[in-house]
This record gives structure tokens, C-alpha cells and sequence, in this order.
């Protein structure tokens, strides 16, 4: 999971570019403007290995009036493909 707090909309364009870039790792993704706070929140889900997210994330926190957290686990697919399996038997 990938939480983006932007507070300078001006940055707004390069956020959507990045997230175009690495539109591959993004699953889903949503936005929720707070337009009476000024802020805008941008929620991602995303799948891939840390090297990118962490590039995704690492690009995005350069921008001026964004912030940015991810949030990762360890869940592994073949680890739940192998439970799975073994309920079947």
C-alpha cells in the first residue's frame, strides 16, 4: 500500500506521470480530494519487489508539497498457492 498526501497541486501533474511509469506494480488506485482542508489523498494498491516500489515512492517524495508512505509485507504468492494446495489434499 502506497498513501500520497499532496498539499501543492501544482505537483499534481508529475505525480500522474510517475504513476503512469510504473503503472505496472499498480493495482488499484484511488483519489479523494479534501478540497476544504487543501489536501488531496491518493491511495495505491501495489504488487511488485521493494527495488521498485521503493523508486516509485523514492521519485514521488522528491516533489515538492507531497508526501508519501508505503506499507509493505512479506506475503508471497506461492507461499499462499503451497496453503491452499495442501487444505485440497
Amino acid at each position: 500500500m502506497v498513501a500520497i498526501l499532496v498539499t501543492d497541486t501544482s505537483s499534481v501533474q508529475k505525480i500522474n506521470t510517475l504513476l503512469s511509469e510504473f503503472a505496472e506494480i499498480i493495482l488499484g488506485r484511488q483519489g479523494i480530494p479534501l478540497r476544504d482542508k487543501g489536501i488531496h489523498v491518493i491511495s495505491l494498491v501495489v504488487e511488485g519487489n521493494t527495488d521498485r516500489i521503493g523508486a516509485l515512492t523514492g521519485k514521488i517524495g522528491r516533489l515538492s508539497g507531497v508526501e508519501v508512505k508505503s506499507i509493505l509485507t512479506t506475503f508471497k504468492e506461492e507461499e499462499r498457492h503451497d496453503r491452499d494446495t495442501a487444505q485440497k489434499i
